[in-house]
């Protein structure tokens, strides 16, 4: 399975691919970033960030596209670029037929490091050791575009009740499992966020 992942940002849009095998042995495909100009109109920046997502989908051909799920920070105009940012992706991969999924920044830290609240050099760090890479992805916004399709990629399969399904994940999928739960009870995700 190839799946691409996007750091949504207007002026730096991430975009990781990896591809994960049947054992959910992953291996690094290809990271950038599409950038816009602050300097030219909105309109034209998106446009700019539409085209770079649009050219990264139609050449790695992705079975699913993940993409950070966006929420409210201080910080009320970076938001907004980042939320506009997210639906370009989303709206590309939905207008080729590609499934989209959205994983918070917490659910992708716990999926690489095992810990919901880690620093943002150790979910570098886990990024390039778990893909085998001699460097760190940079800027950030590349190795946070890996880190959501990893995310993607160990997501626990199935509904996570508890039960028989739970017996048989790992302790790393249990714990993102987990965390993945209480991202959704934190932040209203039951309130159509």
């Amino acid at each position: 399975m190839i799946i691409l992942g996007v750091d949504p940002g207007l002026t730096r849009c991430g975009v990781g691919v990896i591809e994960a095998d049947a054992s959910r042995r992953l291996s690094f495909v290809h990271v950038d970033v599409v950038r816009s100009d602050p300097r030219i109109s909105q309109d034209l920046r998106l446009l700019a960030i539409y085209n770079g997502l649009t050219s990264k989908i139609d050449r790695f051909s992705p079975d699913v596209v993940s993409v950070e799920r966006v929420f409210a920070q201080e910080n009320r105009s970076t938001v907004l670029g980042t939320a506009q940012a997210a639906g370009l992706a989303m709206l590309a991969a939905a207008q080729r037929g590609i499934p989209v999924a959205l994983h918070t920044p917490t659910e992708a830290k716990m999926a690489v490091t095992g810990n919901g609240r880690a620093e943002k050099i150790q979910v570098e760090r886990m990024v390039a050791r778990i893909l085998s890479l001699s460097e760190i992805p940079q800027p950030a916004d590349a190795a946070d575009a890996l880190a959501q399709a990893i995310c993607h990629a160990l997501r626990p399969s199935g509904a996570l009740e508890g039960g028989e399904r739970e017996q048989h994940l790992t302790l790393a999928q249990r714990q993102w499992a987990q965390a993945q739960n209480q991202t959704k009870k934190r932040h209203g995700v039951d309130r159509g966020m």
